[in-house]
């Protein structure tokens, strides 16, 4: 599923945790709650900081008494911050202890427009905006409301780089507020926020980007109100409902928009008080993959600038009662578990499979110290809590969304000083279903009796489920995909009954291992032993960024962690690849094993044993041909899938992050003998034609053009084998080793495959010749200077791979004139008219893109 990630990301855009904030209990904090304030340590001072010389506006009313402002007719909510309201405004007291500290904003749409959806985003429960904000005395009687930014930083106040840093780094102010009154104790400021509430700003509402891809224009005050104010004792609740202007959409380029006019939306803003001491970090390492968060620190290293990049984690710790039972290894529980509440809206048969894919990880945590770290439970009713809130930031849930995206999503909210998750929402669409019914059909059905029908049984749905929960999970957990983990099982092992059993077909459960299609109806695998599972690097990776390590701070335990980490990665079941690599071969999505070309044969075996049962096995009583095609085009898709896998394997690198004190290459060529592998595969099951797929039956009932069907996807696999930046990778492997795969000879054997019918005198058919033009065609690329997308800025030229500025051109070349002279050759002794048209269409064309007429 989607990771994600952080919100700023999603807002980029592909890829999360309850808060985790003081010492305060979770039974405390869901309680309605004391009468004064809770009390704060004062934050540390900004040694920078200089008294106001005076205001920066026309004279302001002096503040009143505070019974002046505030009437015994007020209702008062006392909290974090003390709430009262009165004759329609909202007025918020902002105690002197609670000024400079940092203050995490977590804005979601409680209930969505309808309408208004685009792609995954737009359903109640979506976040909508993410900011850290600090109230702060200013002159003249006002507190200033800052945006707060942790890009840069300098954290001994003693030296001078900090007041540089300070200098460099103004937080802007976004907000003024008269001081009407002056709290009871005179210890902190009343402010009259209903006017900001009420309004339109990108702090407590919409981000900017956001509300501009949903097309909403200008609130519209008169159809917009306050809904409540609400005091936690370390978090403030907003909600409010906002109707604003929508503009239309153009349904095609140059036409009118259409569907303009209101959309009204109730918006929940949660203010979290973030720790005054933030959660000690624990630093990136490549070799685990985690989400992070980074910023520039002037301490770090005296004779330069370094970025620190923190992971993103839960603040896991010991009771201090058992922190010694901790250091002797025993398992402790820890002063607060990362709990999860399932949303009430959620069908009652899926509720226990999504809670049992979180209490799942409770062996990974076990594995980092910790017993009973995690669990969910459903959401109190409101008898049980009136005060519990599914928008409430402080309280982390499974959301149930009515859609019909098939997909589910785990992001989380991160303190940004020190990675410290804080909550997350997990996005769970209902229409996941129809993706798990088609993966598991497509993958497993020749092995799983049970998946030979559209309408699965409850219980394999919700098997299903449980492994999805536990991959979103994962990710509110800090844990990025992890593509790597399936190349470490050798391709036979995965049909071996008691090695799966015992290992899993992946050795992690954030891989997009679906299912192990390896697996043939003769080894007997079946049921869970198809499923993912959380697995040995999950543990390890959990156990990496949760185990604490007494007495040592970020920087003394790196020496320690990476000692923890070179000893796992001799055993290839620890190692993590990335999802970003485009090269490495090792690291790709929806793979098993450690040879794309052996792994792809069995996949494709399965797949032949679909094809024929397909009308069957989608056949639903008093339907049409929908399912049928549906299921036909995840066929399509999966046997695509396989291609892709292998060619990646062509000009590939593998990539390897170490340390200076592991030995070996970080980068490395995929062996000559694996890549000539990759060609051979893809000659004889994907440029031979698949006739196999092209079941008539099946044609004949869904309208498909069946050469349009094959011609499509060698196209976008010959985009890849014949790209630049294929070309080029080859061209550079070729200076630094000996003994690897030449473009001249992967081109020969390109050629010969394809053009195989040129030098046997065999007729050509349509899919053999829509095959060749397309190679052709392709090639004439590298013979261009590339070209910008519309709408693109010229300055991105630069970045886009130039084949005239290399050798690729010149192999583009070369291959388009021996191609031309054995096409002419072959054309002169064609035995049939097509072919023989073909070939020399295939000789004019060539013409055409060697010789162009300006």
């Amino acid at each position: 599923m989607h990771l994600q990630r952080n919100f700023a990301a999603a807002l980029a855009g592909v890829m999360c945790a309850t808060c985790l904030l003081t010492a305060t209990s979770t039974l405390a904090q869901r309680k309605k709650k004391e009468k004064t304030p809770v009390p704060a340590t004062a934050p540390a001072k900004d040694s920078t900081a200089r008294p106001p010389m005076g205001p920066g506006g026309p004279p302001k009313a002096a503040p009143k008494k505070f019974t002046d402002v505030i009437t015994p007719k007020a209702k008062a909510d006392s909290g974090m911050f003390n709430v009262y309201k009165q004759d329609d405004r909202v007025f918020v007291e902002i105690p002197d202890q609670l000024l400079g500290r940092d203050i995490l904003v977590v804005s979601r749409m409680s209930k969505a427009a309808a309408g208004m959806r685009v792609g995954m985003f737009g359903f109640g429960g979506d976040q909508i905006n993410e900011n850290v904000i600090r109230f702060e005395k200013g002159p003249n009687n006002r507190i200033f409301l800052k945006n707060i930014s942790f890009a840069e930083r300098s954290k001994d106040s003693t030296q001078p780089m900090f007041i540089s840093v300070m200098n460099s780094n103004i937080q802007p102010i976004v907000a003024s507020f008269d001081i009407k009154a002056f709290s009871k104790n005179n210890k902190g400021a009343v402010l009259d926020m209903t006017d900001y509430i009420n309004g339109d700003n990108d702090i407590l509402f919409f981000d900017s980007r956001l509300k501009s891809q949903v097309k909403l224009g200008s609130p519209q005050a008169d159809k917009s109100y306050i809904q409540d104010v609400r005091s936690y004792p370390e978090n403030l609740e907003i909600k409010t409902v906002k109707t604003y202007t929508r503009s239309g959409s153009s349904p095609m380029p140059g036409m009118p928009p259409v569907g303009g006019g209101y959309a009204t939306v109730e918006l929940n803003s949660s203010l979290v008080l973030l720790p005054l001491v933030p959660m000690q970090p624990r630093y990136f390492d490549p070799r685990v993959g985690y989400f992070a968060t980074s910023l520039t620190d002037f301490d770090a290293d005296p004779q330069s600038v370094k970025r620190l990049t923190m992971v993103t984690r839960w603040r896991l710790e010991p009771k201090a009662e058992d922190m010694e039972k901790f250091r002797k290894g025993e398992l402790v529980e820890p002063k607060k578990p990362i709990v999860f509440y399932i949303d009430p809206a959620t069908p009652e048969k899926w509720r226990k499979y999504l809670i049992q894919g979180v209490n799942d990880w409770q062996s990974a945590f076990e594995q980092a110290g910790f017993k009973n770290a995690i669990y969910a439970k459903m959401a109190p009713t409101p008898a049980e809590d009136s005060t519990w809130s599914l928008e409430d930031a402080r309280f982390s849930a499974i959301v149930y969304k009515p859609s019909e995206v098939p997909n589910a999503s785990g992001p989380h909210v991160h303190d940004p000083r020190s990675g410290e998750i804080l909550e997350s929402h997990i996005n769970w669409y209902h229409n996941v279903m129809r993706l798990l019914r088609n993966w598991y059909f497509i993958q497993a059905s020749p092995n799983d009796a049970r998946a030979r029908k559209m309408q699965f049984d409850d219980e394999l749905m919700g098997e299903l489920i449980r492994f999805v929960s536990s991959h979103e999970v994962g990710h509110t957990l800090g844990l990025r995909h992890n593509f790597g983990s399936s190349s470490a099982y050798p391709v036979e092992k995965l049909r071996d009954k008691e090695w799966v059993k015992k290992n899993g077909h992946a050795a992690s459960i954030m891989d997009y291992a679906r299912f192990n299609y390896v697996a043939q109806p003769e080894d007997g695998i079946t049921g869970a032993d198809l499923y993912p599972r959380i697995n040995y690097y999950d543990k390890w990776a959990i156990e990496w960024g949760y185990k604490i390590i007494p007495g040592k701070d970020a920087d003394s335990e790196k020496p320690i962690l990476n000692q923890w980490t070179i000893n796992r990665l001799q055993d290839k079941k620890f190692w993590f690849g990335t999802e970003t690599n485009p090269d490495d071969p090792r690291s790709q999505n929806e793979d098993l094993g450690d040879n794309a070309m052996k792994a792809s044969a069995y996949g494709v075996k399965n797949l032949k044993r679909i094809v024929p049962n397909l009308m069957a096995w989608t056949r639903q009583d008093n339907e049409g041909y929908a399912t049928l095609n549906e299921l036909y085009t995840e066929v399509w898709g999966q046997y695509y899938r396989y291609m892709g896998h292998v060619a990646k394997n062509v000009g590939g690198i593998y990539e390897t992050p170490k340390t200076v004190e592991q030995a070996g290459a970080v980068y490395e060529v995929v062996p000559k003998a694996m890549q000539k592998e990759a060609v051979q595969f893809l000659q004889a099951q994907f440029f031979t034609t698949p006739t196999w797929l092209l079941d008539k039956d099946i044609l004949a009932r869904i309208n498909s053009n069946p050469a349009t069907l094959v011609l499509n996807r060698q196209e976008a696999v010959l985009g890849r084998l014949l790209g630049v930046n294929t070309l080029t990778k080859l061209l550079n492997a070729e200076t630094m080793y000996s003994n690897t795969y030449t473009v001249t000879e992967y081109m020969n054997d390109m050629k010969k495959g394809i053009f195989s019918e040129l030098y046997s005198r065999r007729p050509i058919d349509i899919y053999r010749r829509n095959l060749q033009k397309a190679y052709v065609n392709t090639l004439g690329n590298l013979l261009r200077a590339p070209q910008l997308p519309a709408g693109f800025p010229a300055s991105m030229a630069s970045l886009m791979p130039n084949p005239q500025k290399s050798d690729v051109s010149s192999v583009g070349r070369a291959q388009l004139v021996s191609l031309r002279n054995d096409a002419r050759a072959a054309a002169a002794g064609a035995g049939d008219n097509m072919s023989r048209y073909h070939l020399q269409d295939l000789a004019e064309r060539i013409t055409e893109l060697l010789e162009p007429k300006k």
